[in-house]
């Protein structure tokens, strides 16, 4: 059952943000989104839609839009929805709105680059007596907010109050799943972002099918390693939020792919940022592939990709050293 009432503010006023604020207003609750940028609130105020991030889809009408912190601190539910590499200052700028015991839903994908804390660690930092959950899986914000359907998984430690957030959130054509296992969830959404580049760069030095189906297995097989050396579950990592993440962020809407799909063409990088905007897998490369050696965890693909984007080997260079590696024993682990 859908759960109704309290007020819920959703921190981050771009194209998933506001796809889950109109999800929280379905049935009628109040929500609040806030965003950094003055004009584009009183745009998205004036004309009922997020024309700038996510054109033709009305806001709800219980949904009201403000740049001021202030007016979420009777919010009795977060949604942390900005990028991941902004978490922790909007978290700092909005803890003292945020009142003791209010869950925060991290939203975002990706690994803090300064610290190498996985986001959930920001969290716990910036708002130590706050409950966090993460929210992650297959889900474009185009697709959900045209009310097409998916499935996506919200993790927190207390499984029940995954689950009562999971209700609160519910709409007929998104289908949430309820876990513990944070790490997994969050290990998913970082790690394929930067696997999906690899995917992207492949199709644009038009490598083939065949080639992006054997990335996108054995990129598989690296976020799969990884996540067991940082103490993920193996059914998370099969599930939504990774392999279901994964295959769809291996795709041509995808900003990671479309960013890859342009070096891979030979776009110069900041031609290929600046067309793709934010691409989180760029973000996290370096920082993957750093927590991923910590631990002796193989990812050649991910380490390929973060040799491309700091410019320690070009792409046609990369690509050899990935098919010269020594035959091995197909394995996950």
């Amino acid at each position: 059952m859908t759960e109704t009432g309290g007020v819920i503010a959703v921190l981050g006023a771009g194209a998933w943000g506001t796809t889950l604020a109109n999800l929280a207003a379905y049935n009628g609750t109040k929500v609040m989104i806030w965003g950094r940028d003055p004009e584009q609130i009183a745009a998205m105020a004036a004309e009922r839609t997020n024309a700038r991030h996510l054109p033709g889809v009305p806001l709800a009408p219980s949904l009201d839009v403000t740049a001021d912190l202030a007016a979420i601190a009777d919010a009795d539910l977060i949604l942390a929805v900005v990028p991941a590499q902004a978490l922790r200052g909007a978290m700092q700028l909005a803890a003292p709105h945020i009142a003791v015991g209010v869950p925060v839903v991290i939203c975002a994908k990706g690994i803090e680059r300064v610290s190498g804390l996985f986001l959930s660690d920001v969290l716990a930092e910036t708002l130590p007596h706050n409950p966090a959950a993460v929210l992650s899986g297959p889900g474009f914000a185009q697709d959900v907010g045209k009310g097409l359907p998916t499935a996506i998984t919200l993790a927190a430690k207390d499984e029940a109050l995954a689950e009562r957030l999971g209700q609160r959130l519910a709409v007929p054509w998104v289908r949430f799943y309820h876990s513990s296992d944070m790490r997994g969830v969050e290990i998913g959404g970082a790690a394929k972002n930067v696997l999906a580049i690899a995917v992207g760069i492949a199709a644009g030095r038009g490598l083939g099918a065949s080639a992006s189906a054997a990335l996108i297995a054995r990129g598989f097989a690296e976020l799969t390693r990884f996540g067991a050396a940082f103490g993920a579950e193996p059914g998370t990592l099969m599930g939504l939020s990774g392999l279901g993440d994964l295959v769809l962020t291996c795709s041509a809407q995808s900003r990671n792919y479309a960013f890859g799909l342009a070096l891979g063409r030979g776009t110069p990088m900041d031609q290929a940022i600046a067309a793709a905007g934010l691409v989180e897998g760029a973000h996290t490369s370096a920082v993957l592939v750093s927590l991923a050696q910590s631990k002796g965890v193989d990812m050649p693909i991910a380490a390929a990709v973060d040799a491309v984007l700091t410019q320690k080997l070009s792409i046609e260079a990369a690509i050899e050293a990935l098919l010269a590696r020594p035959a091995k024993p197909e394995r996950l682990s």
